[in-house]
Formats: structure tokens, C-alpha cells, sequence
């Protein structure tokens, strides 16, 4: 995670931290979200010859997303349960009938699918399904979610 910190300061941006070895980075910025996603995956593939889509969400906006906590009142485990940020909102036709996948659930916010996978990610049926579907995402489990927001706060 030096050489992301490191990346992120050299593109200008104040404070860069991130969380573990996770690929997660808080940052300060003066250019809107997009903007800096697409400067951010741009310096990967130059600097590091690495093509990784990146996905940004403000301060205020990972606040929305823990507040909203769709599924909270069944996921009982935060390493089960999943946020895949999604760079623009999915289309409702192409997702997955839900009562396929029970005891699975899925609940889609704006940009945000939150899922709750009780037997974990690898024994799922569901997440593979919202994969195909979902195009550019990255996944997150509430746990993490719940650190990048106490360190955006900070």
C-alpha cells in the first residue's frame, strides 16, 4: 500500500491513506468523483501497468451508504455481508430473480447492491449471478465498509 499512497500524493492528492492490503485508499481531493477515478486508474495502468477500474465515493456518500444498511436486520455476520460499488446503476431487468437464491437476499441502492450471502461469498450462488449482470463493481464486506468510513472521518 506505500506505492498506492505514494501514486495518490503524486496526482496531487492530500492526505492519501489506506486501509490494509486491501486496495482501499481515502483521499482528499478537489476534482468531483469521476474525475478522480479516471485520473487514479489511469496513473495505475501508466505507472504500474496495472488496468484496475477504480470506483470513488465521497465522505458523504459512504455515510449514505452505512446509513442505509438495507439488510442489516437479517446480516448477522459483517464479513457475509457485501456492498458491490458500482460505477453507474444497474439496470433492474438484468438482475437476478431473488427467490432463486434464498436464503441469499440482494437489495440495490443508487450505485450500491448490498447482498448477504449467509454461507459466505465462496459458497455463493447469488454473487456470481449479480456479477454478470452488474458490470464495473468492486465488493467490499460491511466491516471494511464500516473502517473506510471511520478513516474518511477522520
Amino acid at each position: 500500500m506505500p506505492v498506492l499512497r505514494q501514486l495518490l500524493a503524486g496526482l496531487g492528492y492530500g492526505d492519501p491513506r489506506t486501509h490494509l492490503q486491501s486496495g482501499n485508499a481515502v483521499l482528499t481531493a478537489e476534482t468531483e468523483p469521476a474525475e478522480t477515478a479516471s485520473a487514479v486508474s489511469a496513473a495505475i495502468q501508466t505507472q504500474l501497468d496495472l488496468s484496475i477500474p477504480v470506483i470513488v465515493r465521497t465522505a458523504d456518500e459512504l455515510a449514505a451508504v452505512v446509513a442505509a444498511d438495507p439488510l442489516g436486520d437479517i446480516a448477522t455476520d459483517p464479513t457475509k455481508y457485501l456492498v458491490r460499488f458500482l460505477d453507474a446503476p444497474p439496470d433492474p431487468a438484468g438482475l437476478p430473480d431473488e427467490a432463486r437464491y434464498a436464503p441469499e437476499r440482494y437489495a440495490v441502492r443508487g450505485r450500491e447492491v448490498y447482498l448477504w450471502l449467509p454461507k459466505g461469498v465462496h459458497a455463493s450462488r447469488l454473487d456470481p449471478a449479480l456479477s454478470r449482470a452488474l458490470g464495473v463493481a468492486t465488493a467490499r464486506n460491511w466491516r471494511t465498509v464500516r473502517a473506510l468510513l471511520e478513516l474518511a472521518e477522520r
